[in-house]
């Protein structure tokens, strides 16, 4: 995935080829973005919010079965940049105009696009820093979390049967947080590092099938909640560095 979530390759190591098996993955989160968006502006912002969330896992997929099948290249990259563009920064700016700011005037208008351009410059700065930052930290709250915050919010909201007119100035201040601190330069945990092929005790496999299971029994308030919480984690991670260097005894 372009944006946050998997490796990519130097600028000048990818290969110039065109590959099928992850650009079909790509162009399958590209239309559930775009259906998305489609969705918010018919009024169906049930379905437009999990389209964003299945955008997300595609998006999560196609870096991964690229890096599995050998076929990185520069074409794949910068697709996903663009397929991330509309399915975590337009889509979900819209979502949130057409579900709760449209009768706030420019202030409506004004927050969403806070939102997407947000997006537009944490993925451009991702693309132009990605040989120099540090891989087990992202600069800033990556684009997909920050679509799950957006699109979870409403979720969560329409499955407690709360419209956008009740919810909107709630909906103004998260969606402003999560553009804002997508352009931040608070450090939000990569989990890059974390091995996958290595083994694990029972107790793992235990814990895993019980996260899925606490998902599956209320996803719109678990799925919130857990992306919610990690746009947070970035701030947390600020304060603690800042009490350790302001408890560190000066030289």
């Amino acid at each position: 995935m372009a944006d946050d979530l998997n490796d990519r390759k130097p600028m000048n190591l990818r290969r110039r080829s065109i590959y099928l098996l992850p650009n079909i993955l790509t162009t399958a989160a590209l239309f559930a973005g775009f259906y998305a968006i489609v969705q918010a502006m018919n009024g169906k912002f049930e379905f437009s919010a999990v389209a964003i969330f299945i955008a997300m896992v595609l998006d999560g997929l196609d870096g991964r079965v690229a890096r599995l099948t050998r076929t990185q290249s520069e074409f794949g990259a910068e697709y996903d940049s663009l397929s991330d563009m509309v399915s975590f920064g337009v889509a979900p700016s819209l979502l949130m105009y057409e579900w709760a700011f449209k009768d706030l005037g420019k202030l409506g208008w004004f927050a969403a696009f806070i939102y997407c351009a947000g997006t537009a410059l944490r993925l451009a700065r991702f693309n132009a820093n990605i040989d120099t930052v540090d891989k087990r930290f992202f600069q800033g709250l990556p684009s997909p979390a920050a679509a799950a915050v957006v699109a979870g919010f409403v979720w969560v909201m329409l499955d407690n049967h709360f419209s956008g007119q009740e919810s909107r100035w709630y909906a103004v201040i998260l969606t402003v947080f999560a553009g804002v601190s997508m352009v931040s330069n608070l450090r939000f945990y990569s989990f890059k590092d974390f091995n996958m092929r290595k083994s694990v005790p029972f107790i793992v496999i235990i814990l895993i099938a019980l996260f899925f299971i606490l998902i599956f029994s209320d996803p719109p308030s678990v799925l919130f909640l857990l992306f919610f919480c990690y746009a947070l984690s970035g701030y947390v991670l600020w304060l603690l560095d800042f009490r350790k260097k302001t408890s560190s005894p000066t030289t």
